[in-house]
């Protein structure tokens, strides 16, 4: 039987796929939650909304940090070790902060915490379902593991808000690690075939970094990253908190209400919630399309459709209906980033070091990441609003629109060639 004869029949669905999914679920579920967290600490401890944001800020910042770091240790000493370290730091980092009363405390002890993420997520995860899935499906796998990160945003704000009516913040957070070892449990259908050219598996690590570094084409897509983790991350951080200060209020009588929504703070984290179940039709979406199309002008539509998204919402009056659009909007666009991306740094680049080259890659994500909570708390204790870092992310997502269109999308080898 013939290789393509064989792949042509791979099944999309394999235990490595879901296993994997399990993983980015529970580990995005708990990251989503954090902006809940904004106003019952700050409130307890008089707090001015930059400090706990700065600490939400440097866990996104640690995150990208340890992407490469984490995706390294993956292509070069097993991707359970990685993902193992991972979930240890990341309930250490929980359990230790449920523990902290001072703003510094909080904001040190995020770095455990952004490094098990980064442990844990997209980088790792994805670069062990690339490999895995066959050439066809690939792209499609890619969107389906994206999507599970995003039902788990789904859960974990609206959860978080549950569990904050029946018990303090430091006991979510207790509760919250113990799950993220749960997901360890899944380790054991994490059987990932290293696949790669005989050329891709003779080449060092460094050698392929150093090859990407000097194309121009990866700092582009290093650049274009930017703008989603700033508008993302600021929006996960200080969406809650917007809606619940700026929304109208909520009729006491509409289906809102009829739902168990009768407050724009349970709105707040139902927005988040919103968010993350469009994603799933999005980056599933994004994956099925990336097969078909350049994958470059998909990303440039993305961040171009974001862009004005994000303009008309800040323009229009913030109504309980604006802000469900808008979640429902952004979600459909939210990660749907992702497998796009992931996908073109393996088709230019090669599986071999995947785990790596993303976590670079991912880097520009999160100090976007770092930017848009840390400017987002700055400002409203300037301001007292939140207006200029919403112009902000409106420049930023143009920019990478336009930065992305360049970029040549062909596997690095042939363009040497």
């Amino acid at each position: 039987m013939s290789t393509t004869a064989s792949s042509a029949r791979a099944p999309l669905i394999t235990p490595v796929l879901v296993a994997g999914s399990v993983i980015l679920m529970i580990g995005f579920a708990v990251r989503a939650s954090f902006g809940v967290f904004q106003i019952p600490i700050a409130e307890e401890f008089g707090w001015a909304r930059t400090e706990f944001s700065l600490a939400i800020a440097i866990q996104n910042l640690a995150w990208g940090f340890g992407q490469p770091l984490f995706g390294a240790i993956a292509d070069r000493f097993g991707d359970r070790k990685a993902i193992v370290g991972g979930a240890i730091l990341y309930a250490l980092g929980l359990v230790l902060s449920s523990f902290a009363v001072q703003p510094w405390q909080h904001q040190t002890l995020e770095i455990l915490v952004g490094f098990g993420i980064a442990g844990t997520g997209f980088g790792v995860i994805l670069a062990i379902v690339g490999r895995a899935a066959a050439p066809e499906n690939r792209s499609m796998a890619l969107g389906i593991g994206t999507a599970a990160g995003s039902a788990g945003q789904v859960i974990g704000a609206p959860v978080a808000e549950i569990l904050l009516q029946y018990y303090s913040w430091q006991i979510v957070f207790v509760i919250f690690a113990v799950v993220i070892l749960c997901s360890l449990f899944a380790l054991p259908f994490l059987r990932s075939p290293k696949l790669a050219s005989r050329a891709e598996l003779e080449e060092s690590m460094g050698t392929v970094l150093a090859r990407a570094f000097r194309d121009p084409s990866y700092t582009l897509i290093f650049l274009g990253f930017f703008s989603c983790g700033y508008q993302l991350a600021f929006i996960t951080a200080h969406f809650p908190a917007f809606v619940t200060e700026l929304c109208g209020p909520i009729d006491q009588t509409g289906m809102l209400a009829a739902i168990g929504i009768r407050t724009t703070s349970a709105l707040g984290a139902v927005s988040i919630g919103v968010i993350g179940l469009f994603n799933i039709i999005g980056t599933v979406l994004a994956g099925w399309l990336g097969k078909r199309y350049t994958k470059k002008y998909l990303l440039a539509g993305i961040y171009l459709a974001r862009t004005v998204t994000s303009a008309v919402f800040i323009l229009l009056p913030i109504t309980p209906a604006s802000v469900l659009i808008f979640s429902a909007v952004m979600g459909a666009l939210w990660l749907a980033t992702v497998p796009l991306t992931s996908g073109l740094v393996a088709y230019i680049y090669g599986l071999r070091y995947m785990g790596t080259l993303y976590g670079f890659v991912f880097l520009s994500h999160q100090i976007g990441g770092f930017l848009g909570v840390w400017l987002g708390a700055k400002m409203y204790d300037l301001n007292g609003d939140y207006t200029l870092v919403w112009w902000i992310g409106v420049g930023v997502g143009a920019f990478s629109a336009l930065v992305l269109l360049p970029v040549r999308e062909r596997p690095l080898t042939a363009q040497t060639a």
